[in-house]
């Protein structure tokens, strides 16, 4: 009866609307059939060797758009010393018994004296040490090998760097202070010849010309240079950005966390030459201080006696502690089992009697520091210790004498209002950071360094100075045959409607929000969707959640919800709308879309509105009506079918993205999501495909997935069939893929890896002729930033740059398509690593330019291609499908930790075609 009432018929597929005025069907093109989805294909099964790719080399530079003086935060590298040459050695370090030594600060301080200690020895060489296991000079050491014993005194554990646990509790990266105290203890350090890496690779690189060494060896070794530099003034490391222990740089963003502020630094590969990219930095560390205010903090609750001492526990296993009455560091194992005052330990005494005897007595912590320290307990006499000993021999220290250390990283995922703090207290202007940057490449004195001044290395003082070009701003065609024209990556539908308005006739809201006045919203939608050209009736029924159902688990209030909605509906709605309590993380979210779009088929919109606005309305309207198959707006030159290379030939576009788990969840598997366009030859119009793989897995393993009865169970095999479909019965003849999230190590991997999956699924179709593909990687999370040479404000949207700050061979630019409203913007940075179809410079830009411009959801020009976009949002919404929380518990039962990675459920039939991820 239940599934009777909501299930819609598939027959009626509700994105098939009637094709738009102006948009030419390609009837000259004969039909080809594909197999239907469940007979398998019949080929032979030996497929043709999959072909090899390599990234290709650039093909030219753009031309169009107006010229505009900017600077880049790259500073001129100048190598003076071109024919030096690095030798890399590796580094072993153990115990006087044998036992390998991982501390990446014992490992630094001993490098350090061992350079001191053994310094003729050594031939007087500088070192360029990465704290691990590498270790490398100008010029080679006298011998190959060497075995030094080198001793490192009791003051090490309090002036050392060492490894940074994190929030959860794994070792990250160094910060300043010691992982023990110790008493003077000697350590072997084996120093052994591993390789050379000439210098000159890079000039070799620079000038286009293959090296035996690769160059990336050569960036690596000046990189560590970096690091170590950072690392001997004391700050935390993460990656190729560093932090100083310095309170100006801080900002609190609530709950237990702090934002510091610091600098990125690294060597790169430019057209100009070898490049220092200089870059203000930000991460999350652990507020400093008092224990007990901390967990006070991070758990949001006024007074001790309402800590969760469960949660309070996990949070601090592993991080560093001072005690303040004796100075001395620890790390924290866990907590005591009662309160200070009634936990007991056991204690050994000299008898008086006889001054050679002992006697052991139980004593409680808070006795013990009031008779034996001298310090009476005042807060924490009934609160936990704090444990820093091992298993078997507990070392309780009351919380009131306890300070977290500085800088110790937090590595779990921000709450909403923690992210919107800190991005409204990192905000940056333009001038402000070219301000900072310069000044602090001047600062540091990289110049001085031993091993690069070996080198002749000397760095420029100002930013690069770089001619970008601004592109023009595609017109985009509304309703009522209206055309609309962004003025700085904006536009808006006030007074405008939308190109091509759904309709919805028969549709209910379920509130589980008791502040929302449903009427009201339902009143104001109906209103606000006249004047866009959305005839929406009154909804049916408006249900509301019991108020004692509000304590349920999210499950079963979801469930709950369907079974009262159901009951009050005659047919299929064709839309639900959903009042969640809480605007982010919502914990209803995940099985709420799973319910309506895995299980029932019907589209659905979540609000959670603070206050009701058109504005508001606008925006919930646009999602709604991209879900139920409209379309709110058209790239002119799309509308009017003239889009180059895409008109006359059917063209598909993908857009590929991997969601992760946030750090330390290892448990939580990685989302893969494709969204592939549709209704050729428009390039807005888009579906989404998702699976699940290995936990932080970034290569897509599943767009080819061949089954044992033969089929493929991939992701793209649906696109293929949905674009065919929904495309005058058209075959992909051009695809072209973007894909996010990858880095240049990865290339050749989204290259031969994942295109290869996507070539095999098109042949597992039946087919012989392979598309023409291009394929595009974008990334975002650099450091290269440009600025207007002449004026305050950030870059104007449109702003691209492929020339001096690119790479010298590959073929990759920078692009700002949108505006940066607040701080300084990031710009785009695109890589081509295949070009079959055969666009120039020019046209690339312009589609990339373009596809800023068609999120259905969005009436700002996005950062980054809508496909792109899309892609993240649909792993994001179908992510929330798994409960993670039940996934944590089962992973925690297995030892090995081999749990199995459980599947996405699939999207109904009903809505698997149309744009949910809006």
């Amino acid at each position: 009866m239940m599934e009777s009432v909501v299930v819609i018929e598939e027959a009626a597929e509700v994105t098939d609307l009637p094709p738009l005025p102006g948009i030419e069907k390609a009837a000259e093109l004969p039909p080809l059939l594909p197999l239907p989805p469940d007979v398998p294909p019949k080929f032979d099964t030996e497929q043709v060797a999959p072909t090899v790719y390599s990234v290709i080399s650039r093909q030219g530079v753009g031309t169009v758009g107006k010229r505009i003086p900017l600077l880049a935060n790259h500073f001129k590298v100048a190598v003076n010393v071109p024919d030096a040459t690095f030798f890399q050695y590796n580094v072993t370090v153990t115990s006087e018994d044998k036992i390998s030594i991982e501390s990446k600060g014992i490992r630094r301080k001993l490098i350090n004296r061992l350079s001191q200690t053994y310094s003729s020895e050594l031939g007087g060489k500088s070192f360029a040490y990465d704290g691990e296991r590498t270790l490398c000079t100008v010029g080679s050491l006298p011998l190959d090998k060497f075995e030094f014993k080198v001793l490192l005194e009791e003051s090490y554990a309090k002036h050392s760097s060492t490894e940074n646990p994190g929030a959860n509790g794994k070792p990250h990266e160094e910060t300043k202070r010691s992982k023990r105290s110790f008493q003077s203890k000697t350590f072997i350090v084996e120093i052994s010849f591993a390789a050379k890496i000439p210098l000159q690779s890079i000039a070799l690189a620079l000038d286009g010309v293959e090296s035996d060494t690769n160059s990336q060896d050569a960036l690596r070794v000046l990189n560590i240079v970096l690091r170590q530099q950072a690392a001997n003034r004391g700050c935390l490391l993460v990656r190729q950005s560093f932090f100083h222990d310095d309170s100006r740089n801080f900002n609190d963003v609530g709950g237990g966390v702090t934002g510091v502020r610091g600098f990125h630094s690294s060597f790169h590969l430019t057209q100009a030459g070898l490049a220092l990219n200089m870059d203000t930095s930000t991460t999350m560390i652990l507020k400093p201080g008092p224990v007990i205010d901390f967990l006070l903090s991070n758990q949001n609750v006024r007074e001790p006696r309402n800590i969760d001492w469960a949660k309070a526990k996990k949070m601090l296993k592993n991080l560093r502690v001072r005690a303040t009455h004796s100075h001395q560091e620890f790390k924290i194992s866990g907590l005591s089992g009662k309160p200070c005052i009634q936990q007991l330990f056991s204690m050994k005494l000299r008898n008086v009697d006889n001054s050679n005897g002992v006697q052991t007595v139980d004593i409680t912590v808070f006795e013990y520091f009031a008779k034996h320290c001298g310090i009476q307990l005042t807060s924490s006499a009934y609160l936990p210790c704090l444990d820093v000993g091992k298993p078997n021999r507990p070392i309780y220290l009351p919380l009131e004498l306890c300070s977290l250390v500085s800088l110790q990283r937090y590595t779990k995922e921000l709450s909403p209002m923690q992210r919107a703090s800190l991005v409204e207290k990192s905000r940056q202007k333009p001038q402000e950071r070219v301000k900072i940057v310069t000044n602090a490449v001047g600062d540091y004195c990289y110049d001085d360094d031993p091993v690069l001044a070996a080198c002749g290395i000397s760095i420029e003082r100002k930013m690069t100075e770089v001619e970008g070009r601004v592109l023009e701003t595609p017109k985009l065609k509304v309703g009522n045959n209206g055309e609309c024209v962004p003025q700085n990556g904006r536009w808006s539908f006030t007074k405008k409607a939308l190109l091509q308005p759904s309709q919805i006739d028969y549709w209910a809201v379920v509130n589980f929000s008791a502040k929302c006045d449903t009427s009201y919203i339902s009143r104001e939608l109906i209103r606000c969707g006249m004047s866009k050209g959305i005839n929406i009736e009154r909804p049916y029924t408006l249900i509301e959640e019991d108020p004692q159902l509000r304590r349920s688990d999210p499950v079963t209030r979801v469930e709950n919800m369907f079974e009262l909605l159901i009951s009050k509906l005659t047919k299929e709605p064709k839309l639900i709308l959903c009042v969640l309590p809480e605007r982010k993380n919502c914990d209803i979210y995940g099985p709420w879309k799973k319910k309506c779009l895995s299980e029932f088929g019907v589209v659905t919109q979540c609000i959670c509105p603070v206050k009701i606005t058109d504005q508001y309305l606008n925006n919930v309207l646009l999602k709604i009506n991209s879900k139920l198959g409209g379309i709110n707006s058209l790239l002119a030159i799309e509308h009017s079918g003239h889009l180059p290379l895409v008109k006359d030939t059917p063209t598909m576009i993908l857009g590929m993205d991997v969601s992760h788990g946030s750090p330390g969840r290892s448990d939580i598997p990685s989302i893969a999501a494709v969204v592939g366009s549709r209704c050729w030859p428009l390039i807005s119009r888009y579906r989404a495909s998702a699976r699940t793989q290995s936990s932080k897995v970034e290569i897509i393993d599943s767009l080819y997935k061949p089954l044992d009865n033969g089929n493929d169970d991939g992701i793209v095999r649906e696109l293929f069939l949905d674009f065919y479909e929904s495309s005058q019965r058209r075959k992909p003849t051009q695809i072209i893929v973007f894909r996010d999230g990858v880095s240049e190590s990865q290339f050749n991997q989204v290259l031969n890896i994942e295109l290869n999956q996507i070539i095999k699924a098109y042949q597992h179709l039946g087919e012989v002729d392979v598309p023409k593909f291009t394929v595009i990687v974008a990334q975002k999370n650099h450091h290269t930033k440009l600025f207007q040479a002449n004026g305050l404000e950030n870059v104007p949207p449109g702003t691209v740059v492929d020339t001096k700050v690119t790479h010298p061979r590959n073929y990759d630019f920078y692009m700002s398509a949108h505006a940066g409203m607040f701080g300084t913007t990031r710009p785009v940075h695109y890589h081509v690593l295949l070009d079959e179809i055969g666009f120039s410079a020019d046209s690339l830009q312009n589609l990339i330019h373009s596809l800023s411009y068609v999120n259905q959801r969005s009436t700002n020009a996005t950062s980054v291609v809508a496909p792109i976009h899309y892609a993240h949002h649909a792993a994001a919404q179908m992510g929330r499908f798994l409960n993670f929380d039940d996934l944590s518990e089962a992973s925690s039962v297995t030892s090995e930790g081999n749990v199995p990675i459980p599947e996405l459920p699939r999207l109904h039939s009903n809505v698997k075609s149309t744009m949910f991820f809006c």
